[in-house]
């Protein structure tokens, strides 16, 4: 085998049988192999004799199997296979439970690794269940014991032995890798080389490689991702699109009109938008502020200095129900301005403008839209489709960008009648990222946050509820859902689980609705519905026909809802606290006092610190902050949900490394803005999979 493309079924018996259940991981090849990363690792090195095992701990020996046999136990009514080691020091017994197929796999004389817990048993000490391993020759360690074990992530019908050893034999290719980094920036940085890197993430020889491997391969993603985000900025920054100039008066007119005060940070927003479509490049901006700060209104404002010099706008939104909310308050804030909004989605077709609602055939707003009769274009996926060609826009508005992929932004630029012109861009997130965190990783992309809530907004009382109060807090919802608010319930599971002791949505809805709260109307919402009944539950929530609604994660980005005043959340220590932020965002639109209640059984020291941050702050940049510090690697961030890239190995608290790898670019670029002098470096680069800034 000399080749990565090498299909996996050909690694021998493992590989042929193995190869369509190892699809299901994105692993068809050779290469896939080498590039499937352990999530985490065993430390069965310690290898000691067997007279110095001790009981409650963990422990690899090396031994001589004497004798092998299976028993029924009448106690469990299960079958035991039970083994006698011995070696120069002296002799242990080794128990597994249902595995009579070892008798056969391993035999009297066999020298064997065992890895795994002692016991202490009514008369001596034995091992119970441990992973075992053939030992070959004289070897000292082996794939699966007696050494670093790596752990993947895994689906059904594949064993972590298995995997290991077609990884094994896929490492014989490892040489073939080229090592794309430029020689003077592994020496700054003192960085493994990427062959040794693979092979020792995979099997370390020790701690300190294990540490040198992990660095190098997240070093290589998140340069590789900054190098990328550079080069699309340059190429972005080279690229001429409609240069707007900024109507003062008229904006200043608008803003003077509204009935509410903008924010300091809605403020700065705003002009920084205005700066940024007066230059005659291509806007990348990105706006990142809390569920309420006020991001519509800013957006809208961009909207209409793009309107009044004659250009068209589009407003993505990821739900029919999200687009719905986002036309009605554009539509009702831009009253009085000559100016037509639409809205287009599977259901929905209609123009508000100066003579009122009216709604219309697709064929028709397809014609308008293409006429240029419409001048703020609000949809969904529908805005995407073949036959909705736009004219003369402008400027793309995308809220929570990460539910679009980057192939239809990219499409919906090309169907512009505009004289060749990039499209700005700007985004919406309420996905909270530090900002020392978002500048590092994207170096210079443009950003505003808006970390400012308007005036007259009730503060959301937080609260931590141990099981012994939960009865209490329940006849509190009772009486705030009796006077006419309504209330969530957030779940962490949609069905029961019998790994997981925490409640699902299916059971809260049958305790609820049958027990605690008969009298009231109950729905839930999860991500398994189709996208007809989620819109139809949602829509009844809106319109008060649901009072209480039982729902996943999928709520958090969701639907205004200002008559909702109650937050419940079961597990809340399952969840990271931007995103429980984000759930409790979703009440205190309006002017009653909302809540929200944390049920949690978890007394943890490290548990009731997480909690109480929450308790104690409303800032989501401050909690994200607190999340990295308290969580821990990989924890913190949905990835898909933040809009940020996906990674296999590093993550966002890698922050030393981040800004380690954005000096290494600054390097790169600053020696051969195109790369010319890296030809290698130039050739992995088009390997990987294209990034979007938005």
């Amino acid at each position: 085998m000399n080749d990565l493309k090498t299909p996996v079924s050909r690694l021998g018996q493992f590989g042929a049988v193995l190869s369509k259940r190892l699809k299901k991981l994105g692993i068809e090849t050779v290469e896939d192999l080498i590039f499937y990363f352990p999530f985490r690792h065993e430390d069965f090195s310690n290898l000691v004799p067997i007279s110095g095992v001790a009981s409650d701990s963990s422990a690899t020996i090396k031994g001589k199997i004497d004798l092998i046999a299976n028993r029924r136990s009448w106690k469990r009514r299960t079958i035991l296979t039970e083994a006698l080691i011995s070696d120069d020091t002296g002799s242990i017994k080794a128990i597994w439970f249902n595995q009579s197929f070892l008798t056969r796999v391993l035999r009297p004389g066999d020298r064997v690794f065992l890895s795994g817990k002692i016991e202490y048993d009514r008369h001596s000490l034995q091992f119970i269940n441990p992973i075992y391993e053939i030992a070959r020759g004289d070897e000292l360690v082996g794939v699966h014991t007696a050494r670093i074990v790596p752990i993947y992530p895994l689906t059904s019908s594949i064993t972590q032995k298995q995997i290991r050893m077609l990884v094994k034999i896929a490492l014989n290719s490892v040489k073939l890798i080229k090592d794309w980094l430029p020689k003077e920036t592994k020496n700054k940085w003192r960085l493994m080389d990427l062959a040794t890197a693979l092979f020792q993430i995979h099997f370390p020889d020790d701690k300190k490689k294990l540490d040198s491997a992990r660095h190098r391969l997240k070093f290589d993603e998140l340069f590789l991702f900054q190098l990328q985000a550079r080069r699309l900025r340059q190429e972005l920054d080279a690229s001429p699109a409609v240069k707007i100039p900024f109507k003062q008066e008229k904006i200043k007119k608008f803003v003077d009109s509204l009935p509410f005060k903008l924010t300091n940070a809605q403020r700065v927003a705003a002009w920084e938008i205005i700066k940024d479509l007066e230059r005659g490049r291509p806007m990348n901006r990105l706006v990142e502020g809390d569920v309420g700060s006020g991001k519509t209104v800013v957006a809208t404002i961009a909207a209409l200095h793009t309107v009044l010099d004659g250009h068209s706008v589009v407003f993505l939104a990821p739900t029919e129900i999200l687009a719905r909310q986002h036309f009605g308050t554009i539509s009702r804030i831009l009253k009085g301005w000559p100016i037509s909004v639409g809205l287009l989605t599977r259901s929905e077709s209609k123009i508000m403008d100066g003579l009122g609602s009216r709604n219309f055939t697709k064929a028709e707003m397809l014609k308008k839209i293409s006429e240029g009769d419409i001048q703020i274009m609000v949809g969904t996926h529908a805005l995407l489709q073949e036959k909705v060609k736009f004219c003369d826009l402008a400027l793309l508005i995308v809220d929570e960008q990460h539910r679009f992929g980057v192939e239809q932004r990219k499409n919906l630029k090309e169907k512009n009648k505009n004289n060749g012109f990039v499209l700005h861009l700007l985004s919406m997130t309420a996905t909270p990222i530090p900002r020392t965190l978002a500048l590092a990783f994207y170096g210079d992309l443009n950003l505003s946050i808006i970390d400012e809530m308007p005036e007259g907004r009730k503060k959301i009382i937080t609260k931590i509820i141990k099981p012994s109060d939960k009865s209490a807090t329940y006849q509190f919802v009772r009486q705030e859902v009796g006077s006419g608010r309504q209330a969530f319930v957030i779940c962490p599971l949609i069905d029961p689980s019998d790994k997981i002791e925490v409640q699902s949505v299916q059971e809260e809805y049958q305790k609820l609705s049958q027990e605690i709260f008969p009298e009231f109307k109950i729905g839930f919402l999860h991500g398994k519905l189709k996208p007809d009944d989620k819109e139809k539950i949602m829509k009844d929530f809106l319109d008060n026909k649901i009072n209480i609604l039982v729902s996943t994660s999928v709520i958090e980005v969701g639907i205004d809802v200002p008559n909702a005043a109650i937050m419940m959340i079961e597990g809340a220590e399952r969840f990271g606290l931007a995103q429980l932020h984000q759930f409790r965002g979703r009440v205190g639109r309006s002017e009653y006092q909302s809540y929200c209640f944390l049920f949690t059984e978890n007394n943890n020291e490290k548990t009731k610190a997480r909690l109480e941050a929450l308790v104690n702050s409303n800032n989501s940049f401050e909690l994200a902050e607190k999340d990295l510090e308290l969580r821990g690697p990989g924890e913190v961030y949905g990835l898909k949900q933040s809009g940020l890239p996906s990674l296999k190995i590093a993550t966002l608290s890698d922050r030393a490394i981040i800004k380690e790898a954005k000096n290494a670019v600054d390097d790169i670029i600053k020696l051969s803005r195109q790369l010319k002098e890296y030809p290698d470096l130039q050739a992995k680069l088009e390997t990987v999979d294209s990034i979007h800034l938005e």
